[in-house]
């Protein structure tokens, strides 16, 4: 039998049609309104609503903080990678999908990469592919046939990941070289039949927290891939997750619905006994683009 939690009022008035990327960025907690563009930070008062940090009139999917260029975030947006400067503008580094195609959810890792998944906007079948971005700003495509990739997140020493097809059910784990980024052979770590693994996050005792789209839960699973605990949600559609502490923050999305509920879109929040750590930045070893 497994633990269960349930998470309450939603933390924030906000309604957001599809929250994701959420991370704690130094502090900071971040994260996007994915398909309206936006850029969103929590402020201090734990009621005070979103306030955005910068608009894109294209979807973005993800950010990460930059080391040593403050203010400057690396995004996986429209049909590619960019530098977002404290102005809000974006410097590209890569634009590998073409027509119909759009990047998704994104993360650094431990060693300072940064990690990002493209799908299809109508979702065809093994159309998505994933990308690293080296520290000198080259971008790799080092997965195809992916239909919808959520995550990645990584273990704290960076030598694993853990990457979702949520319109399969499947989320697989890979071993990583923390020197190189190269990716192992995958096995399969947890199938998931009621609903779609969407946002991963990854605690200090390595067990997986997942954002089971559909389900109105999000679950935490060992790293034998048991089901150790679930939280309950007033939301059908969670989608993103991240630890701040011991406190585990959770978005959600009224995209799809057609009566969506109250608190459908919320940000929830709830104690758990094991702290997560902060997001991870993307290390740099380039001047940044210079605007065209």
């Amino acid at each position: 039998m497994t633990d269960e939690l349930r998470a309450g009022r939603p933390t924030r008035p906000d309604r957001l049609e599809l929250g994701e990327g959420i991370r704690d960025a130094g502090g900071r907690l971040v994260l996007v309104d994915l398909l309206a563009g936006r850029l969103l930070v929590a402020p201090d008062d734990p009621a005070a609503p979103l306030r955005t940090l910068t608009r894109l009139p294209c979807v973005l999917g993800a950010v990460a903080p930059m080391a040593g260029h403050p203010g400057h975030w690396i995004a996986a947006a429209d049909t590619g990678i960019c530098v977002l400067t404290p102005d809000g503008t974006p410097r590209w580094l890569a634009r590998p999908e073409g027509e119909g195609m759009r990047m998704n959810d994104a993360t650094a890792d431990p060693a300072g990469r940064f990690w990002a998944g493209s799908m299809s906007y109508a979702a065809e079948e093994g159309a998505g592919s994933l990308y690293r971005v080296d520290h000198d700003g080259t971008v790799h495509r080092v997965l195809d046939g992916i239909t919808i990739p959520n995550g990645p997140a990584f273990t704290p020493d960076g030598r694993q990941m853990y990457l979702a097809d949520s319109a399969r059910g499947l989320l697989r784990r890979y071993p990583v070289d923390p020197a190189t980024g190269a990716l192992g052979s995958p096995e399969e770590f947890v199938r998931i039949e009621d609903g779609s693994p969407d946002g991963m996050t990854v605690d200090a005792e390595g067990a997986v927290w997942i954002a089971v789209w559909g389900t109105g839960t999000v679950r935490r699973h060992l790293p034998d891939g048991c089901l150790d605990r679930t939280v309950r949600l007033p939301a059908r559609q969670p989608a993103g997750v991240c630890l701040q502490g011991h406190t585990l923050h959770i978005t959600s999305a009224r995209l799809g619905l057609e009566n969506p509920g109250p608190d459908d879109g919320a940000l929830f929040s709830t104690r758990v006994a094991v702290p997560g750590r902060p997001a991870a930045p993307y290390r740099p070893d380039f001047s940044l683009p210079e605007p065209p």
